[in-house]
């Protein structure tokens, strides 16, 4: 399984630390949206596309990139952020935006994984941040474990 995550983190490189334990269990290599051609996503089985969370929604260079990938058949991809708060309504609200436009290149989106990530956008700048020291050990793990579980799921198919 030829595997790629598309990734932009860079305010903490919270989504960056979650990308690189994917990277290691799928064995999978990391890219930026700028370093993507769009033609070159169909030699990947499976493309992860993370970033962390800015306004509720993934950053605005990743769903440019989504906007411009060509259409596919049933090519599996996953979603995965960091943000300040997390929570199954909020994640799902936060990854809507990018899953629309992957669905309907013909995405189909197998997972999602989000954990909080350090904050200090904004006001909180001011109070020394959100989240500090996030993902954390515990993050990390989990991480591993959804991709292992991705990985377990995605073979027996």
């Amino acid at each position: 399984m030829k595997s790629l995550l598309v990734l932009l983190s860079y305010h903490h490189n919270n989504t960056e630390k979650i990308a690189n334990v994917f990277a290691k269990v799928l064995d999978a290599q990391i890219k930026t949206p700028q370093q993507i051609n769009p033609e070159e996503l169909q030699e990947y089985s499976l493309i992860g596309f993370g970033s962390g969370i800015y306004g509720a929604k993934h950053h605005k260079d990743l769903l440019d990139l989504a906007d411009k990938l060509p259409q596919v058949t049933n090519k599996k991809a996953f979603i995965f952020s960091t943000s300040a708060m997390t929570g199954e309504a909020k994640v799902a609200k936060d990854h809507s935006l990018l899953r629309e436009k992957l669905q309907s290149k013909g995405y189909m989106i197998v997972d999602e994984f989000a954990c909080k990530g350090f904050n200090t956008n904004s006001f909180m700048k001011y109070f020394g941040g959100m989240n500090k020291g996030r993902p954390n050990a515990e993050d990390l793990k989990h991480a591993e474990e959804f991709a292992q579980n991705l990985k377990q799921n995605l073979q027996k198919k």
